[in-house]
Protein backbone atom coordinates (compact mmCIF):
# COMPACT_ATOMS: atom_id res chain seq x y z
CA UNK A 1 0.00 0.00 0.00
CA UNK A 2 1.84 3.39 -0.94
CA UNK A 3 -0.90 5.77 1.00
CA UNK A 4 0.33 8.36 -1.98
CA UNK A 5 -2.93 9.87 -1.38
CA UNK A 6 -3.50 9.47 2.16
CA UNK A 7 -0.67 12.44 2.84
CA UNK A 8 -1.98 13.62 6.02
CA UNK A 9 -3.40 11.24 9.44
CA UNK A 10 -4.73 7.85 9.82
CA UNK A 11 -3.79 6.20 7.29
CA UNK A 12 -6.01 2.85 6.68
CA UNK A 13 -4.52 -0.66 7.65
CA UNK A 14 -4.69 -3.62 4.89
CA UNK A 15 -6.08 -5.81 7.75
CA UNK A 16 -9.09 -3.09 8.13
CA UNK A 17 -10.00 -2.28 4.64
CA UNK A 18 -9.64 -6.26 3.46
CA UNK A 19 -11.89 -7.10 6.20
CA UNK A 20 -15.27 -5.99 4.39
CA UNK A 21 -16.19 -9.42 2.47
CA UNK A 22 -19.05 -7.27 0.02
CA UNK A 23 -22.03 -9.50 1.62
CA UNK A 24 -24.84 -6.50 1.13
CA UNK A 25 -25.87 -7.12 4.53
CA UNK A 26 -24.77 -3.40 5.20
CA UNK A 27 -26.79 -2.03 2.14
CA UNK A 28 -30.81 -2.29 4.08
CA UNK A 29 -29.23 -0.72 6.81
CA UNK A 30 -27.86 2.44 5.30
CA UNK A 31 -30.13 5.50 4.77
CA UNK A 32 -28.22 7.15 2.23
CA UNK A 33 -28.10 3.82 0.30
CA UNK A 34 -31.63 3.31 0.37
CA UNK A 35 -32.63 7.40 -0.98
CA UNK A 36 -30.50 6.65 -3.82
CA UNK A 37 -29.84 3.40 -4.67
CA UNK A 38 -26.57 3.79 -5.92
CA UNK A 39 -23.62 1.13 -5.24
CA UNK A 40 -21.06 3.76 -3.86
CA UNK A 41 -23.23 5.56 -1.25
CA UNK A 42 -23.42 1.87 0.22
CA UNK A 43 -20.84 1.06 2.86
CA UNK A 44 -19.25 -1.39 0.86
CA UNK A 45 -19.32 0.73 -2.21
CA UNK A 46 -17.69 3.27 0.15
CA UNK A 47 -15.08 0.82 1.67
CA UNK A 48 -13.95 0.30 -1.71
CA UNK A 49 -13.21 3.98 -2.69
CA UNK A 50 -11.53 4.13 0.35
CA UNK A 51 -9.39 0.92 -0.49
CA UNK A 52 -8.61 2.74 -3.79
CA UNK A 53 -7.61 5.89 -2.97
CA UNK A 54 -5.52 4.24 0.07
CA UNK A 55 -3.47 2.06 -2.08
CA UNK A 56 -3.22 4.66 -4.41
CA UNK A 57 -5.35 3.39 -7.39
CA UNK A 58 -7.55 6.19 -7.41
CA UNK A 59 -6.52 9.75 -6.62
CA UNK A 60 -9.28 11.65 -4.14
CA UNK A 61 -12.06 13.16 -6.89
CA UNK A 62 -15.11 14.86 -6.03
CA UNK A 63 -17.15 11.94 -6.24
CA UNK A 64 -14.63 10.43 -3.08
CA UNK A 65 -15.57 13.94 -1.15
CA UNK A 66 -18.99 13.77 -1.98
CA UNK A 67 -19.57 10.45 -0.55
CA UNK A 68 -17.47 10.73 2.24
CA UNK A 69 -19.70 13.39 3.64
CA UNK A 70 -22.62 12.25 2.24
CA UNK A 71 -22.09 9.41 4.70
CA UNK A 72 -24.10 9.74 7.82
CA UNK A 73 -21.95 8.07 10.01
CA UNK A 74 -24.55 6.51 11.80
CA UNK A 75 -22.63 2.89 12.01
CA UNK A 76 -25.61 1.44 11.48
CA UNK A 77 -23.46 -0.44 9.18
CA UNK A 78 -21.28 -1.76 11.92
CA UNK A 79 -24.62 -3.53 13.60
CA UNK A 80 -25.69 -5.35 10.78
CA UNK A 81 -22.02 -6.47 9.47
CA UNK A 82 -21.19 -10.06 10.10
CA UNK A 83 -17.39 -9.05 9.76
CA UNK A 84 -17.48 -6.41 12.46
CA UNK A 85 -15.62 -3.63 10.13
CA UNK A 86 -15.65 -0.27 12.04
CA UNK A 87 -16.90 1.66 9.10
CA UNK A 88 -17.30 4.85 11.40
CA UNK A 89 -13.16 4.81 11.86
CA UNK A 90 -12.61 4.44 8.22
CA UNK A 91 -14.78 7.03 6.67
CA UNK A 92 -13.55 9.12 9.41
CA UNK A 93 -9.69 9.02 8.42
CA UNK A 94 -11.37 9.54 4.67
CA UNK A 95 -12.62 12.54 5.72
CA UNK A 96 -9.22 13.69 7.22
CA UNK A 97 -7.48 13.17 3.57
CA UNK A 98 -10.75 15.15 2.09
CA UNK A 99 -10.30 18.15 4.15
CA UNK A 100 -7.09 18.67 3.09
CA UNK A 101 -7.86 18.12 -0.72
CA UNK A 102 -8.84 20.40 -3.30
CA UNK A 103 -12.20 19.43 -2.75
CA UNK A 104 -12.85 21.57 0.74
CA UNK A 105 -12.75 25.04 -0.14
CA UNK A 106 -10.20 27.65 1.98
CA UNK A 107 -13.63 29.03 3.12
CA UNK A 108 -15.05 26.01 4.65
CA UNK A 109 -11.34 25.11 5.83
CA UNK A 110 -11.62 28.42 8.23
CA UNK A 111 -15.32 28.20 8.70
CA UNK A 112 -14.35 24.69 10.82
CA UNK A 113 -11.31 25.76 12.52
CA UNK A 114 -13.38 28.54 13.58
CA UNK A 115 -15.85 26.46 15.13
CA UNK A 116 -13.99 23.06 16.06
CA UNK A 117 -10.41 24.88 17.26
CA UNK A 118 -12.00 28.43 18.61
CA UNK A 119 -15.22 28.33 19.75
CA UNK A 120 -16.57 24.68 21.09
CA UNK A 121 -13.12 24.24 23.00
CA UNK A 122 -13.26 27.72 24.57
CA UNK A 123 -16.55 27.62 27.18
CA UNK A 124 -16.58 31.16 27.81
CA UNK A 125 -16.25 32.18 23.89
CA UNK A 126 -19.04 29.90 23.70
CA UNK A 127 -21.07 30.95 26.25
CA UNK A 128 -20.70 34.81 25.09
CA UNK A 129 -22.04 33.70 21.05
CA UNK A 130 -24.72 31.86 22.42
CA UNK A 131 -25.70 34.80 24.33
CA UNK A 132 -25.65 36.91 21.19
CA UNK A 133 -27.69 34.13 19.45
CA UNK A 134 -30.51 34.00 22.20
CA UNK A 135 -30.77 37.70 22.05
CA UNK A 136 -31.63 37.63 18.22
CA UNK A 137 -33.72 34.59 19.17
CA UNK A 138 -35.70 36.38 21.48
CA UNK A 139 -36.08 39.44 19.63
CA UNK A 140 -37.93 40.65 16.82
CA UNK A 141 -35.23 40.68 14.50
CA UNK A 142 -35.36 37.17 14.31
CA UNK A 143 -38.71 37.47 12.76
CA UNK A 144 -37.38 39.96 10.18
CA UNK A 145 -34.87 38.24 9.31
CA UNK A 146 -36.91 35.24 8.87
CA UNK A 147 -39.04 36.45 6.74
CA UNK A 148 -36.22 37.92 4.30
CA UNK A 149 -34.70 34.09 4.20
CA UNK A 150 -38.39 33.02 3.29
CA UNK A 151 -38.28 35.01 0.22
CA UNK A 152 -35.18 34.59 -0.40
CA UNK A 153 -34.61 31.46 -0.06
CA UNK A 154 -36.62 28.99 1.30
CA UNK A 155 -33.92 26.56 2.18
CA UNK A 156 -31.54 29.41 4.15
CA UNK A 157 -35.03 30.12 5.88
CA UNK A 158 -35.96 25.85 6.84
CA UNK A 159 -31.99 25.47 7.97
CA UNK A 160 -32.10 28.83 9.89
CA UNK A 161 -35.05 27.11 12.01
CA UNK A 162 -33.01 24.28 12.66
CA UNK A 163 -31.32 25.74 15.33
CA UNK A 164 -32.12 24.86 18.20
CA UNK A 165 -32.89 27.84 21.13
CA UNK A 166 -30.23 28.85 23.57
CA UNK A 167 -31.12 27.96 27.28
CA UNK A 168 -32.09 30.35 29.82
CA UNK A 169 -28.86 29.92 31.54
CA UNK A 170 -25.77 27.73 30.94
CA UNK A 171 -25.90 24.74 33.23
CA UNK A 172 -21.97 24.66 34.08
CA UNK A 173 -22.67 28.26 35.80
CA UNK A 174 -25.92 27.07 38.12
CA UNK A 175 -24.11 24.41 39.83
CA UNK A 176 -20.99 24.10 42.18
CA UNK A 177 -18.24 21.83 41.70
CA UNK A 178 -19.30 19.22 43.92
CA UNK A 179 -22.73 18.01 44.74
CA UNK A 180 -23.20 16.10 47.48
CA UNK A 181 -26.02 13.39 46.97
CA UNK A 182 -29.47 12.94 48.78
CA UNK A 183 -28.74 9.83 51.63
CA UNK A 184 -26.43 8.01 51.54
CA UNK A 185 -23.74 8.15 49.24
CA UNK A 186 -23.50 5.05 46.82
CA UNK A 187 -21.20 6.23 43.52
CA UNK A 188 -19.06 9.16 43.09
CA UNK A 189 -19.58 10.19 39.53
CA UNK A 190 -18.07 12.95 37.22
CA UNK A 191 -20.12 15.19 34.66
CA UNK A 192 -19.22 16.40 31.86
CA UNK A 193 -22.13 19.22 30.92
CA UNK A 194 -20.40 19.45 27.03
CA UNK A 195 -20.61 22.28 24.61
CA UNK A 196 -23.64 22.34 23.08
CA UNK A 197 -25.47 20.43 25.99
CA UNK A 198 -24.05 23.38 28.48
CA UNK A 199 -25.89 26.21 26.31
CA UNK A 200 -29.00 24.61 24.31
CA UNK A 201 -29.84 21.39 26.54
CA UNK A 202 -29.43 22.96 30.19
CA UNK A 203 -32.34 22.05 31.37
CA UNK A 204 -31.88 18.39 30.32
CA UNK A 205 -28.24 18.69 32.24
CA UNK A 206 -30.33 20.01 35.25
CA UNK A 207 -31.82 17.17 35.59
CA UNK A 208 -29.28 14.35 34.59
CA UNK A 209 -27.52 16.07 37.78
CA UNK A 210 -30.73 16.37 40.40
CA UNK A 211 -31.88 12.68 39.24
CA UNK A 212 -27.79 11.11 40.26
CA UNK A 213 -27.99 13.28 43.31
CA UNK A 214 -32.02 11.86 44.05
CA UNK A 215 -30.49 8.23 43.75
CA UNK A 216 -27.59 8.71 45.84
CA UNK A 217 -24.73 9.99 43.62
CA UNK A 218 -22.18 12.48 44.96
CA UNK A 219 -21.70 14.33 41.47
CA UNK A 220 -18.89 16.10 40.44
CA UNK A 221 -19.01 18.99 37.52
CA UNK A 222 -15.18 20.11 36.71
CA UNK A 223 -13.91 23.41 36.07
CA UNK A 224 -12.18 24.55 33.27
CA UNK A 225 -14.11 21.27 31.04
CA UNK A 226 -13.47 22.09 27.29
CA UNK A 227 -15.25 20.37 24.56
CA UNK A 228 -14.47 16.28 24.73
CA UNK A 229 -13.60 16.69 20.65
CA UNK A 230 -16.46 14.46 19.10
CA UNK A 231 -17.87 17.52 16.32
CA UNK A 232 -14.28 17.83 15.23
CA UNK A 233 -13.44 13.85 14.79
CA UNK A 234 -16.54 13.93 13.16
CA UNK A 235 -15.86 16.45 10.65
CA UNK A 236 -12.53 15.71 9.62
CA UNK A 237 -10.35 17.27 12.33
CA UNK A 238 -9.02 13.90 13.66
CA UNK A 239 -5.57 16.52 15.23
CA UNK A 240 -8.04 18.59 17.24
CA UNK A 241 -10.45 15.76 18.66
CA UNK A 242 -7.01 13.93 19.79
CA UNK A 243 -5.81 17.67 21.49
CA UNK A 244 -9.29 17.81 23.12
CA UNK A 245 -9.12 14.27 24.62
CA UNK A 246 -5.66 14.88 26.33
CA UNK A 247 -7.26 18.49 28.06
CA UNK A 248 -10.00 16.40 29.15
CA UNK A 249 -7.82 13.51 30.30
CA UNK A 250 -5.67 15.85 32.31
CA UNK A 251 -8.86 17.61 33.76
CA UNK A 252 -10.86 14.70 34.96
CA UNK A 253 -7.52 13.02 35.98
CA UNK A 254 -7.95 15.77 39.26
CA UNK A 255 -10.65 14.05 40.67
CA UNK A 256 -11.04 10.63 42.25
CA UNK A 257 -13.91 8.77 41.15
CA UNK A 258 -16.18 5.63 39.84
CA UNK A 259 -17.37 6.64 36.75
CA UNK A 260 -18.00 9.55 33.88
CA UNK A 261 -21.33 9.85 33.11
CA UNK A 262 -22.31 11.63 29.95
CA UNK A 263 -26.40 12.27 28.66
CA UNK A 264 -24.99 12.81 25.02
CA UNK A 265 -24.47 9.70 23.21
CA UNK A 266 -22.32 11.12 20.86
CA UNK A 267 -20.18 12.54 23.21
CA UNK A 268 -20.25 9.56 25.38
CA UNK A 269 -19.08 7.41 22.29
CA UNK A 270 -16.55 9.99 21.33
CA UNK A 271 -15.14 9.51 25.09
CA UNK A 272 -15.52 5.81 25.14
CA UNK A 273 -13.29 5.66 21.89
CA UNK A 274 -10.11 7.85 23.45
CA UNK A 275 -8.50 4.28 24.13
CA UNK A 276 -8.27 4.00 20.00
CA UNK A 277 -7.55 7.33 18.56
CA UNK A 278 -4.63 7.99 21.20
CA UNK A 279 -3.72 4.45 21.26
CA UNK A 280 -0.11 5.07 19.72
CA UNK A 281 0.55 7.71 21.80
CA UNK A 282 3.09 6.89 24.16
CA UNK A 283 2.04 9.33 27.01
CA UNK A 284 -1.49 8.78 26.69
CA UNK A 285 -2.11 5.63 25.49
CA UNK A 286 -2.66 3.86 29.01
CA UNK A 287 -4.08 7.14 30.57
CA UNK A 288 -6.79 6.97 27.48
CA UNK A 289 -7.33 3.58 28.54
CA UNK A 290 -8.31 3.73 32.04
CA UNK A 291 -10.63 7.14 31.30
CA UNK A 292 -12.53 4.87 28.43
CA UNK A 293 -13.19 2.11 30.72
CA UNK A 294 -15.00 4.56 33.62
CA UNK A 295 -16.93 5.92 30.74
CA UNK A 296 -21.19 5.09 31.09
CA UNK A 297 -24.06 6.46 29.07
CA UNK A 298 -26.61 7.67 31.83
CA UNK A 299 -29.17 5.08 31.08
CA UNK A 300 -26.14 2.24 30.16
CA UNK A 301 -25.19 3.47 34.42
CA UNK A 302 -28.64 4.17 35.96
CA UNK A 303 -29.58 0.45 34.77
CA UNK A 304 -27.09 -1.26 35.63
CA UNK A 305 -26.69 0.34 39.03
CA UNK A 306 -30.31 0.83 40.45
CA UNK A 307 -33.62 -0.49 40.63
CA UNK A 308 -36.86 1.73 39.06
CA UNK A 309 -39.49 -0.83 39.58
CA UNK A 310 -40.71 0.61 43.01
CA UNK A 311 -41.51 3.94 41.34
CA UNK A 312 -44.47 4.23 39.83
CA UNK A 313 -45.57 7.45 37.48
CA UNK A 314 -48.41 9.81 38.70
CA UNK A 315 -50.41 9.09 35.84
CA UNK A 316 -50.74 7.16 32.90
CA UNK A 317 -47.94 7.81 29.51
CA UNK A 318 -47.48 6.58 26.66
CA UNK A 319 -44.21 6.59 25.36
CA UNK A 320 -41.97 5.89 22.45
CA UNK A 321 -38.38 5.18 22.19
CA UNK A 322 -36.09 6.66 19.50
CA UNK A 323 -32.52 5.06 19.57
CA UNK A 324 -29.82 7.75 18.81
CA UNK A 325 -27.26 6.16 16.44
CA UNK A 326 -23.71 6.38 18.53
CA UNK A 327 -25.53 5.00 21.28
CA UNK A 328 -27.13 1.94 19.81
CA UNK A 329 -25.05 1.34 17.03
CA UNK A 330 -21.28 2.85 18.30
CA UNK A 331 -21.95 1.97 21.84
CA UNK A 332 -23.96 -1.08 21.03
CA UNK A 333 -26.60 0.06 24.25
CA UNK A 334 -29.94 -0.38 22.69
CA UNK A 335 -31.65 -2.57 25.81
CA UNK A 336 -30.97 -0.31 29.44
CA UNK A 337 -33.17 2.66 28.16
CA UNK A 338 -36.39 0.77 27.29
CA UNK A 339 -35.97 -1.99 30.61
CA UNK A 340 -35.66 1.32 32.89
CA UNK A 341 -39.19 2.31 31.25
CA UNK A 342 -40.40 -0.99 31.42
CA UNK A 343 -39.61 -1.24 35.39
CA UNK A 344 -42.07 1.66 35.99
CA UNK A 345 -45.74 1.19 36.98
CA UNK A 346 -47.82 3.43 34.54
CA UNK A 347 -45.64 3.77 31.69
CA UNK A 348 -46.44 2.11 28.46
CA UNK A 349 -43.48 1.75 25.99
CA UNK A 350 -45.03 1.35 22.53
CA UNK A 351 -42.69 -0.49 20.25
CA UNK A 352 -40.84 2.34 17.39
CA UNK A 353 -40.86 0.53 13.80
CA UNK A 354 -37.22 1.33 12.24
CA UNK A 355 -36.44 2.87 15.92
CA UNK A 356 -32.43 2.04 15.20
CA UNK A 357 -33.04 4.09 11.79
CA UNK A 358 -31.11 7.31 12.07
CA UNK A 359 -33.11 10.80 12.56
CA UNK A 360 -31.06 12.62 9.79
CA UNK A 361 -29.24 14.99 11.87
CA UNK A 362 -25.63 13.13 12.40
CA UNK A 363 -23.81 16.14 13.63
CA UNK A 364 -24.04 19.20 11.35
CA UNK A 365 -25.40 16.51 8.55
CA UNK A 366 -28.66 18.42 8.42
CA UNK A 367 -27.25 21.74 7.81
CA UNK A 368 -24.70 20.94 4.75
CA UNK A 369 -27.12 18.41 3.60
CA UNK A 370 -30.75 19.62 4.05
CA UNK A 371 -32.52 17.94 1.56
CA UNK A 372 -31.36 14.44 2.57
CA UNK A 373 -31.19 15.02 6.01
CA UNK A 374 -35.39 16.02 5.55
CA UNK A 375 -36.08 13.05 3.31
CA UNK A 376 -34.62 10.68 6.07
CA UNK A 377 -36.55 12.86 9.25
CA UNK A 378 -39.84 12.49 7.40
CA UNK A 379 -39.42 8.58 7.64
CA UNK A 380 -38.63 8.89 11.16
CA UNK A 381 -41.19 11.45 12.48
CA UNK A 382 -43.74 8.76 9.91
CA UNK A 383 -42.70 6.01 11.92
CA UNK A 384 -43.31 8.03 15.52
CA UNK A 385 -46.81 9.46 14.44
CA UNK A 386 -47.69 5.76 13.65
CA UNK A 387 -47.15 4.90 17.38
CA UNK A 388 -49.88 7.41 18.94
CA UNK A 389 -47.37 7.89 21.61
CA UNK A 390 -47.50 11.07 23.34
CA UNK A 391 -43.77 11.12 24.22
CA UNK A 392 -40.55 10.20 22.54
CA UNK A 393 -37.41 9.62 23.94
CA UNK A 394 -34.16 10.02 22.80
CA UNK A 395 -30.64 10.22 24.67
CA UNK A 396 -28.66 12.47 22.24
CA UNK A 397 -28.82 16.46 21.66
CA UNK A 398 -28.90 16.16 17.71
CA UNK A 399 -31.52 13.86 18.32
CA UNK A 400 -33.40 16.17 20.25
CA UNK A 401 -33.30 18.98 18.40
CA UNK A 402 -33.65 17.26 15.17
CA UNK A 403 -37.14 15.48 16.18
CA UNK A 404 -38.42 18.24 17.57
CA UNK A 405 -37.96 20.36 14.40
CA UNK A 406 -39.56 17.31 12.75
CA UNK A 407 -42.67 17.59 14.65
CA UNK A 408 -43.00 21.19 13.71
CA UNK A 409 -42.10 20.48 10.12
CA UNK A 410 -44.20 17.50 9.57
CA UNK A 411 -47.10 18.26 11.75
CA UNK A 412 -46.38 15.37 14.24
CA UNK A 413 -47.75 15.67 17.66
CA UNK A 414 -45.57 14.40 20.12
CA UNK A 415 -43.51 15.68 22.68
CA UNK A 416 -39.56 15.28 22.36
CA UNK A 417 -37.73 14.17 26.12
CA UNK A 418 -34.54 13.27 27.08
CA UNK A 419 -35.00 9.58 29.04
CA UNK A 420 -33.48 11.18 31.82
CA UNK A 421 -35.93 14.60 32.01
CA UNK A 422 -39.13 11.97 32.02
CA UNK A 423 -37.31 10.12 34.62
CA UNK A 424 -36.40 13.06 37.22
CA UNK A 425 -39.82 14.37 36.89
CA UNK A 426 -41.33 10.70 37.31
CA UNK A 427 -39.12 9.94 41.04
CA UNK A 428 -39.96 14.27 41.29
CA UNK A 429 -43.93 13.35 41.13
CA UNK A 430 -44.82 10.02 41.31
CA UNK A 431 -45.06 8.02 43.90
CA UNK A 432 -42.69 5.07 45.60
CA UNK A 433 -44.32 1.19 46.09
Amino acid sequence: MTGNFYSHLDLPSDLILSSCIHCGMCLQACPTYNLNYDELSSPRGRIRLIKYVAEGKLPITEKFSYEMNFCLDCQACETACPAGVKFGSLVEAARVQVEHSEFTSSLSRLIKKIVFRKVLPNFELLKFLSRLLRFYQKSFVRKFVENIFRLISPKLYNVNRLSPEISEYFSDEIFPERIYPVGEKKFTVLFPVGCLMNVMFAEENKDTVELLQKLGCEVIIPKNQTCCGSLAAHNGDLEQARAQAKKTIDNFSKYDFDYIISNSAGCGAFMKEYSHILANDEVYSQRAKSFSNKVKDITEFLYHNFDFSQFKASEKIDVTYHEACHLVHTQKITNEPKLIFQQIENVNLIPLNEATWCCGSAGIYNIVNYDSSMKILERKMKNINDTKAKIVLTGNPGCLGQIRYGTEKFNVDVEVVHPVTLLNKIIKDGVVK
